[in-house]
């Protein structure tokens, strides 16, 4: 899993180092940015003409992404145009977004082919984002850690509700609090050893963004699960982990429910990685778990309505 393409990601990406890029590289990234449609069908010598450089220059420039060539800097551009072009295409179309690219009057079987096709999409944007080295760092601190805290908002609480459960079975202690105000306050108090993993699509949030910021003050060790780059949530974050950039819904609908499936990959990935470590012992921990409350809760009789 490289990182080679990564879709609306990219954009934000040259956006959030346009700042802090030579004169000569920010003149391809402007040239980026004024048109990406029209930028991810050029030749390398096309774009170089448009932004007034030299070839060599351009391919700095993609080398500075931390991309692994020209060809995957025009597929990562073409899939951020098209990511853009289906939202504002579902906005102009249809300004009450029910779900991100159904449109009214669609059948019951386009439905069903958008959805699973965007859930898929998801997971292969959010495969390709991975980094093998941030995963194992991640693993690692989870490790290490006395304790793990997660902090979220909305439905990204699935994601957390989904690693709480999966690393208590494997018998690492974990919290999460659904209050964001609660969660700020833990990581106020937070102790060095402990970890918190933020999880925000946008890295936007303010009440994760707090908490990130309070328990690296406090010396805890802090991961982000996020999906766009250069974001505040960055700053406070020893490891950034990147889910799938998805296109917004609009302010009615809300927050994009596909991207949802990246979370839930990555938190995968990190179970099974820290539960393949330490094999035996996760193995005996889901023994025990199982035996002491799950087989419990499905063989207990109902609960009498008189």
């Amino acid at each position: 899993m490289t990182e080679t393409s990564t879709g609306g990601g990219l954009l934000h990406r040259i956006s959030g180092r346009l700042p802090y890029l030579p004169p000569s590289l920010r003149l391809v990234a402007e040239a980026v940015l004024k048109s990406p449609e029209q930028a991810q069908a050029m030749t390398i010598t096309e774009l170089a003409l448009a932004a007034g450089v030299g070839e060599s220059t351009v391919s700095r420039f993609v080398k500075e992404l931390g991309i692994d060539g020209y060809k995957s800097m025009m597929l990562g551009l073409a899939e951020a145009t098209f990511i853009s072009k289906a939202a504002s295409g579902a906005q102009s179309t249809n300004s009450e977004v029910v779900y991100e690219g159904v449109n009214r009057g669609d059948s019951t079987e386009d439905i069903a082919g958008k959805v699973e096709r965007s859930s898929i999409q998801s997971l292969r944007r959010t495969a390709n984002r991975q980094d093998i080295k941030s995963i194992e760092r991640a693993v690692d601190i989870i490790d290490a850690s006395n304790t793990v805290i997660f902090c979220c908002m909305g439905s990204s609480s699935i994601a957390a509700e989904e690693a709480v459960m999966r690393f208590t079975r494997a018998g690492k202690k974990c919290m999460l609090y659904r209050d964001t105000t609660i969660q700020v306050m833990l990581a106020a108090i937070i102790e060095p050893g402990d970890l918190l993993i933020g999880i925000s699509d946008s890295g936007q949030s303010t009440p994760i963004i707090d908490a990130m910021h309070l328990a690296q003050k406090r010396g805890a060790a802090t991961i982000a699960i996020t999906g766009t780059e250069g974001s505040p949530l960055h700053e406070y974050a020893d490891v950034l982990l990147y889910t799938a950039t998805v296109p917004s819904g609009g302010e009615l609908y809300g927050e994009s429910v596909t991207s949802k499936w990246g979370q839930l990959l990555v938190i995968d990935i990190l179970y099974a990685a820290y539960a393949s470590r330490h094999y035996d012992a996760t193995v005996e921990h889901l023994r025990q778990t199982y035996q002491g409350a799950i087989r419990q809760s499905r063989s207990s009789p109902p609960i009498s309505p008189h």
